[in-house]
């Protein structure tokens, strides 16, 4: 049997069905029309009897969205006045707003008459293909929750982690914003900050400041040393409290190397450092200090 063949057989079945109806509509009208009248009423008669419950439940909905919102603002209302961060209550909040809608629509579709069972069935097997879909969205929703618990820093913070460094700008659900040096925006997932080596330069209220450098062997170490020091005790916003260090660190290549070392609030560490260098150049010029820098001597013998 071909397609051509196949093809008229459906079309002289659908036909004849068509032809039965017509007959039987012209031959029983009453027993026809009677019939469809009875199925269209019981349409009918189904809707009306849903009505009730439908009205039931858009009530349900409106009154659920209005205290749903109330509680909502309560709820932010009564985080702002803690001292958790700013990141903490959006999160709190975002993840209440969704347990509240989600119990809301079971509760109005449980009035409609779906089986809580099933609700919940089709919300679970909704949740599993969701999260398969998602993983590494939701290891960055989980690192962000262990952040905003943990805190290894906050924003304002300048941090070094993966890679990169910045002023952390905003801590959200998914990734950490940092704004670097030259203002750049950089992006960096919860999901690998949360696992990685986190330095924290403003995590102690002061830091020390460390500081290398270099005179001639021909000069004094202990001239030097005495300008050193002498700098960092004037300069004032060294802190006076921890007693700064200059020692002589190694012999180099061409020159004696001078580790120096003070402490300052962590607010003040490029101030302090940059103004050191240049205050100790300026004072190693005008004592007659040489500031080496690296040379090759060449010897040439002659021979002959």
């Amino acid at each position: 049997m071909n397609l051509l063949m196949l093809a008229a057989m459906t079309s002289e079945t659908h036909e004849a069905t068509l032809n039965d109806a017509v007959q039987g509509l012209v031959e029983k009208p009453e027993e026809t029309l009677s019939a469809i009248g009875k199925f269209f009423q019981s349409i009918g008669s189904a809707i009306l009897g849903a009505i009730p419950t439908i009205l039931f439940a858009i009530v349900i909905l409106i009154v659920g969205l209005i205290l749903s919102k109330l509680v909502l603002a309560l709820l932010s209302r009564g985080l702002s006045r803690t001292k958790l961060e700013l990141t903490v209550t959006k999160f709190t909040t975002s993840m209440a707003k969704i347990v509240l809608y989600t119990l809301l629509v079971t509760i109005v579709l449980n009035i409609l008459g779906i089986p809580a069972t099933s609700i919940v069935t089709v919300i679970g097997t909704a949740g599993v293909a969701i999260g398969l879909a998602l993983q590494n969205s939701l290891a960055n929703v989980a690192g962000g929750f262990l952040l905003m618990i943990t805190k290894p820093f906050k924003i304002g913070d300048y941090i070094i982690t993966n890679g990169v460094e910045g002023t952390v700008a905003q801590i959200s659900i998914l990734h950490t914003r940092l704004d670097s040096a030259t203002n750049q925006a950089i992006f960096v997932p919860n999901g690998l900050a949360i696992n990685a080596t986190i330095i924290n330069n403003n995590g102690n209220d002061t830091r020390r400041v460390d500081m290398l450098y270099s005179i001639s062997y021909n000069d004094d170490f202990e001239t030097a040393q005495g300008i050193i020091l002498g700098l960092i005790e004037e300069h004032p916003l060294v802190l006076k409290d921890k007693e700064p260090l200059v020692r002589m660190k190694e012999h180099g290549e061409s020159a004696i190397i001078i580790a120096a070392r003070a402490w300052c609030n962590t607010a003040d560490y490029w101030t302090v450092y940059f103004d050191l260098t240049e205050q100790v150049r300026a004072a190693f010029i005008e004592n007659g200090i040489e500031i080496p820098f690296k040379q090759v001597d060449v010897h040439m013998v002659d021979d002959q």
